[in-house]
């Protein structure tokens, strides 16, 4: 006889079962319907030609010949190094002013309202009138940036119409959009740690600089943790702020991935490429969200 024992569902714990998947069906029918559909009939078109503009071809099986198309195409290697480039700068960028923010909104103000408020409105603002707001920040005549400048003396600069600059006045306003969203997360993360930690270590001595240290950061690891994954997978798809601040330009320096699969579609009229090109994206963010996962995961209970 064996020493495992096959436990028998009980009539009652089988008709449990069935009513947990009978109020599961919904859900999972509806997001079979939102997800899961969109994503295989992306798949399938990504394998099929599909040009609006051509309607006379039809929508013939080309198998690979999309994608082959995609790694040989010098736009589309722009567009994913752009975007592992906004990866690499805003992603650190928010999470480093989104900590600081998020230890400012934990002083014990009397009034803290007004600070947490100001946390809220740049994650409140939709994302394109914040570039809209950025691009008039940087306008060359008017913009508020350049007037700083000839305030002291200095000359204008076109923030917008050289690459380096874009990129640079795009990098800052993605990390002031989004610092708000991690410093909302690192806040609550904040709020959980008991603070009679920071009483033991002030009667032991230490410093505040001891207490980030060894209390604040072990602790608020998770957060961070949780904060990472989120502006990771966001930055991946970075599309608006971009699009209402430059439009992709000078030429195409600023245009991210998400940006070059839109006006596939969207103004080339081939939807077989943009699936294809939207393929590959979700295949790049699979592969740059396991990396990075992999140099920031911890154990938060390893300190």
């Amino acid at each position: 006889m064996s020493d495992t024992i096959r436990h028998r569902l009980t009539p009652l714990e089988k008709s449990e079962r069935r009513l947990g998947f009978a109020m599961l069906a919904p859900a999972f029918l509806l997001l079979a319907a939102v997800v899961l559909y969109p994503i295989v009939e992306l798949i399938r078109n990504s394998f099929h030609f599909n040009h609006l503009a051509q309607p006379w071809m039809g929508t013939p099986f080309v198998g690979f010949e999309n994608y082959v198309k995609a790694l040989g195409d010098d736009r589309f290697h722009e567009a994913v190094l752009h975007t592992v480039l906004y990866v690499l700068v805003t992603v650190p960028g928010a999470v480093v002013i989104g900590l600081g923010l998020a230890l400012l909104a934990n002083q014990p103000f009397s009034v803290k309202w007004p600070v947490r408020l100001g946390l809220l409105l740049p994650w409140a603002l939709p994302l394109v009138f914040a570039g809209l707001i950025f691009r008039w920040f940087f306008e060359y005549n008017q913009g508020i940036a350049n007037a700083m400048l000839r305030g002291l003396g200095l000359e204008p600069l076109n923030w917008l119409t050289s690459p380096g600059l874009a990129f640079f006045a795009i990098c800052l306003a993605i990390i002031w959009k989004s610092s708000s969203f991690v410093a909302l997360v690192l806040l609550a993360g904040l709020q959980t740690i008991p603070k009679s930690f920071y009483e033991a270590a002030e009667v032991d001595g230490a410093t505040k600089w001891q207490q980030f240290r060894e209390i604040t950061l072990p602790m608020l690891r998770p957060a961070i943790f949780v904060a990472l994954i989120f502006r990771t997978i966001t930055a991946i798809q970075t599309f608006d702020i971009p699009y209402a601040m430059t439009n992709g330009g000078p030429g195409n320096s600023t245009e991210t991935l998400a940006m070059y699969i839109h006006k596939t579609t969207v103004d080339f009229l081939d939807l077989g490429y943009g699936s294809a090109l939207a393929v590959l994206m979700f295949i790049v963010s699979a592969v740059i969200t396991s990396v990075y996962l992999r140099h920031t995961r911890r154990d938060p209970g390893r300190h």
